[in-house]
């Protein structure tokens, strides 16, 4: 029979799966990448047993608890608990403490004729150890910064190198005022979880860890301030790619690749785009300056309806053009100039990705 763990490095390393059974609101806050919620208490039974326990202690909440564990209720808990265990044996359960609600999920199992173990100290205890975790390695890995203008494949470089963390990847974001995906972003504890789990896993071999070079917001989600420290400390490789080829790679990320997030809208994709791409640039609008923000809204306003009109992408360009030469090249030229970084090399795209295989030993995907 299996036992109980505390063996949280383990849990991450394996890839673990792990039932939740702490509440939805509590779920929604933040929970593990392999985590699946099927609740003890709904988030109302949560308040009164938790308001109960409060006014009159323990053992009145264990006796509300079980008043309010209709036959109903306790068979909808245990099938979906079932289901989940058969799907899963080797995994685990938890609740917030490893306590109370942990405990009353076994017994409910063992009277089923289930042995499921828990994790001690729940889902606190593995919180505090991603942390705890997440402060070392940022401290211990050996970082290498793919950084260059906006538009020069840094992310694609990194998706085809091992030893790599994609920031924007686990952010679900691409970083800049344009950058939504069609992924929700995570919360920002989800988001340090899978930074950490992923640290955690590349600190098991030596070597150095290639990462992009990224603002502090990535969409909604802060990177660690150890991280941002590391990042700065950390040598620099630069990508170095034409104007004209960076605006042809974003227009194919964001123009191309951004319509099939509204394959499913009432109105039509060409035109749910144009309307989210006229919200971001408004964003930058102060940034940009009044005359300069209308003639690119104007070129904007041309680019979408050749878009819905001919299917051509090809009239964005001189739009993202524009963008990059009079708005992020030159703030990323003056927060380049503004810091001292170590450069190990600078080169174009494919000359950046062999080096790293060839120079940081990290082997290729």
């Amino acid at each position: 029979m299996r036992t109980d763990t505390a063996n949280f490095t383990k849990l991450f390393l394996e890839d673990t799966p792990l039932l939740d059974i702490r509440a939805p609101v509590e779920f929604n806050r933040g929970a593990f990448p392999l985590a699946e919620n099927y609740p003890l208490l709904d988030n109302r039974q949560r308040e009164l047993i938790g308001t109960r326990y409060k006014s009159d202690g323990q053992q009145a909440a264990i006796e509300l608890g079980w008043e309010l564990a209709s036959e109903e209720v306790l068979a909808a808990r245990l099938s979906a608990w079932k289901k989940f265990i058969d799907q899963f044996p080797s995994g685990y359960l938890y609740c917030f403490r490893g306590g109370l609600r942990s405990r009353m999920a076994q017994k409910l199992l063992r009277a089923e004729g289930l042995d499921y173990p828990m994790v001690t100290g729940g889902y606190k205890a593995m919180r505090s150890f991603l942390l705890a975790e997440l402060e070392t390695q940022c401290q211990s890995l050996a970082f290498v910064v793919v950084a260059g203008h906006t538009g020069s494949g840094k992310t694609a470089l990194l998706n085809r190198v091992q030893r790599s963390v994609d920031l924007e990847g686990i952010a679900k974001h691409r970083g800049s005022s344009f950058g939504r995906t069609d992924s929700e972003q995570p919360s920002q504890i989800d988001f340090e979880n899978q930074l950490s789990i992923d640290l955690l896993k590349l600190s098991q071999q030596s070597g150095p860890v290639a990462i992009e070079d990224e603002s502090r917001l990535i969409g909604r989600c802060a990177l660690p301030p150890t991280l941002q420290a590391a990042m700065q400390s950390a040598p620099r490789v630069l990508v170095e790619e034409p104007l004209e080829a960076r605006a042809q790679r974003i227009v194919r990320d964001y123009i191309s690749d951004g319509l099939k997030r509204f394959s499913g809208s009432e109105k039509l994709p060409a035109q749910s785009l144009g309307e989210e791409l006229h919200f971001n640039l408004n964003k930058i609008r102060k940034r940009l300056g009044g005359l300069r923000y209308k003639q690119l809204d104007e070129a904007l306003t041309s680019a979408n309806r050749e878009l819905q009109q001919h299917n051509n992408s090809e009239a964005y360009i001189p739009v993202v053009i524009a963008l990059l030469r009079d708005y992020y090249d030159g703030s990323y030229d003056y927060l380049m100039k503004k810091s001292e970084h170590k450069i190990l090399f600078r080169g174009s795209h494919a000359e950046v990705q062999q080096w790293l295989v060839d120079s940081c030993q990290l082997r290729q995907k």
